[in-house]
């Protein structure tokens, strides 16, 4: 998943809590002072969630093409290298 489809996913929740206050505020009154505290504590987090929204990168896919030559390597790269996983030069596994 991507920052864009967690940050909407996180939105979308986000929502249904807000709505879910809202039906809460008719049933028990909105004069509580818990049920201000819960509309608050949504609304700030809408502001954050929107905070993020706009300081995550935006998604762009990148079409660069990278050319890989068909010549064959210079063997000089490799004349310290070992092959990883084979064993040792030796024969003997450690």
């Amino acid at each position: 998943m991507s920052v864009h489809d967690d940050l909407t996913a996180v939105q979308r929740s986000l929502d249904d809590l807000v709505r879910s206050v809202g039906r809460l505020e008719k049933q028990v009154g909105s004069d509580s002072l818990d049920v201000r505290r819960v509309r608050t504590d949504a609304d700030h987090l809408r502001e954050s969630v929107a905070l993020l929204r706009a300081a995550s990168p935006s998604e762009t896919v990148r079409t660069e093409r990278v050319p890989i030559p068909d010549t064959p390597y210079d063997r000089t790269l490799w004349a310290d290298a070992e092959d990883e996983g084979l064993g040792s030069r030796e024969g003997r596994a450690p």
